[in-house]
């Protein structure tokens, strides 16, 4: 994995602990990330962003009044969004293959369960640099394309013609 030079990205970091913005903005000055703006939940951070041009959001799952779930929707659909492509690494302990799945078809770009590891983390911001995702805009779905590799179709490939 190749290190990367993280000083010039802006990164909003959206939780409602503390405690826990406090480890996050502590790892990625870690990474010598400069400009990192906070939010305690996610209808602050929707204010933040009018103004703040973040590269990368991270966000906590579970948050009152407006979660990271909602602000991922919000971010990819709203008509006030700034960027609907920003990358959204969601950060939450449920890690349930069914909430993996709802966070996905939220239009999350990347999932990273607690405890929360440097190394992991990392590894989260080196996906989104390397490997990034096409984003597809539907009636149904606003986001980083789910796909993660070209898996052979089995019977007729609709998408061929």
């Amino acid at each position: 994995m190749e290190a990367y030079d993280l000083q010039r990205i802006n990164v909003l970091v959206v939780d409602d602990n503390h405690h826990m913005r406090f480890l996050i903005k502590t790892i990625l000055q870690a990474f010598r990330v400069k400009n990192i703006s906070e939010a305690g939940d996610g209808a602050d951070a929707l204010k933040i962003l009018q103004t703040f041009p973040a590269d990368v959001v991270i966000t906590d799952w579970m948050m009152e009044p407006l979660d990271g779930l909602d602000l991922t929707r919000l971010l990819r659909t709203g008509s006030d969004s700034r960027n609907p492509f920003v990358p959204i690494i969601m950060l939450t302990g449920h890690t349930e293959t069914l909430r993996v799945n709802e966070a996905r078809d939220a239009g999350i770009t990347e999932f990273l369960a607690k405890p929360l590891s440097s190394v992991m983390l990392y590894h989260r911001l080196v996906q989104i640099i390397e490997k990034p995702r096409q984003f597809v805009r539907t009636n149904q779905f606003n986001g980083p394309d789910r796909r993660r590799r070209a898996a052979p179709v089995a019977g007729e490939d609709r998408r061929a013609a």
